[in-house]
């Protein structure tokens, strides 16, 4: 007897599953996790020379030296603070004012002039418009540290060295300012307004400072803190066109603290981190006052 196979008898089938996608708001979680890690850390690294200095700031000399570096040993600030306005008939004080008066109003002409120069740009047709704007992005490529030695040449000829116009004069020029301000222009004043502005009468000034201005209030106050920073961190071209030191700026006036413990044998590291740590104090108070301004343009934008 012959055995046939069956062939009809089909092979067991395995179930085969299939991969979902996952869960969105797992996803989404998960991302937001992520950015919350990496938003902590990047904190703790921009915050951490901040816990350094302060700390710094409230030990004495033996402290500073023989204690934790990042943990306080006593608390020696005021003694600190007095000794840093008292050294040398307070001119700590007198560098602090210098800073302020180049950076406040170095900074508020360069703004001035970077948000006409801008709008100029984006809303007036001449000729060589455009050659003119390739020569305020190819500047761009020309570190400032570059220009300080010609700076001083010229400074030098008319007779500029060691004067307050020796640092107010290079504020009122920063060709990334105008770029900021030709782009929040063509983003923010439309053509529509200025012509129906020129069809009632009003010169083109008036237009300037009446209407423009009042809309560039968000991109103004970019530019001048952008500014203002960078004219109170400023070091080459205060080293290099200020001499006496009634004109120094403060980071000028505390690297030369800074260098006595070498020069003469006179530590001033106490009073350097102190000063250093009162340095902060005018740009946080800037950011905070500008802020405002941020969150007017922020509204004014979703109204319209």
């Amino acid at each position: 007897m012959v055995l046939t196979e069956d062939r009809t008898k089909k092979p067991p089938t395995r179930t085969v599953r299939r991969l979902g996608r996952p869960d969105r708001a797992a996803r989404s979680r998960g991302g937001q996790r992520f950015l919350l890690i990496g938003l902590v850390l990047a904190s703790v690294y921009s915050l951490f020379p901040v816990w350094w200095l302060i700390v710094a700031a409230t030990k004495d000399r033996t402290g500073l030296y023989q204690s934790n570096g990042l943990w306080f040993s006593g608390m020696h600030l005021w003694d600190n603070l007095h000794q840093l306005f008292t050294y040398d008939d307070g001119i700590f004080l007198r560098w602090t004012a210098n800073s302020l008066l180049y950076a406040g109003v170095g900074s508020l002409g360069g703004t001035l002039v970077a948000l006409a120069t801008g709008y100029g740009l984006a809303r007036f047709d001449f000729p060589g418009r455009q050659l003119v704007f390739a020569c305020v992005v190819g500047s761009f490529l020309i570190p400032i540290a570059l220009l300080t030695l010609p700076l001083y040449l010229m400074f030098s000829e008319i007779g500029l060295v060691d004067t307050p116009w020796a640092m107010l004069i290079p504020c009122l020029i920063n060709p990334f300012s105008v770029y900021l301000a030709k782009v929040y222009t063509e983003s923010t004043i439309p053509f529509e307004l200025l012509e129906a502005a020129r069809i009632d009468g009003a010169g083109e000034l008036r237009i300037f400072f009446s209407i423009v201005l009042r809309m560039m209030t968000t991109g103004g106050a970019t530019v001048f803190l952008l500014a203002f920073v960078n004219t109170w961190n400023a070091f080459f071209l205060p080293l290099t066109v200020l001499r006496g030191e009634e004109n120094w700026t403060l980071n000028l006036g505390l690297y030369n603290w800074s260098g006595k413990r070498l020069e003469s044998g006179v530590d001033l590291t106490s009073l350097v981190l102190t000063g250093a740590l009162m340095s902060i104090i005018p740009m946080a108070i800037m950011m905070v006052a500008m802020r405002r301004y941020w969150r007017t343009g922020v509204t004014l934008g979703a109204l319209k």
